[in-house]
């Protein structure tokens, strides 16, 4: 899959969340709201992947919509 910018920079970005998950979790500091950020965090990646995959431009601008 050929790359690009903004697919780069939520996978950048969803690394950084991890981190900052797996810190929260080392210092004892995890709340609810980490295990949230960790899944919002991560799904931005996930979107983006579906809208690089999509079928049609509608279906592009659906999934574009949803991330």
């Amino acid at each position: 899959m050929e790359q690009n910018p903004t697919y780069e920079k939520t996978l950048s970005f969803a690394i950084r969340i991890v981190n900052v998950y797996k810190y929260l979790t080392g210092e004892k500091k995890e709340f609810i709201i980490s295990k949230q950020l960790l899944r919002c965090g991560t799904s931005v990646g996930a979107n983006i992947s579906e809208v690089l995959s999509a079928e049609s431009s509608s279906d592009f601008i659906h999934k574009l919509a949803i991330s």
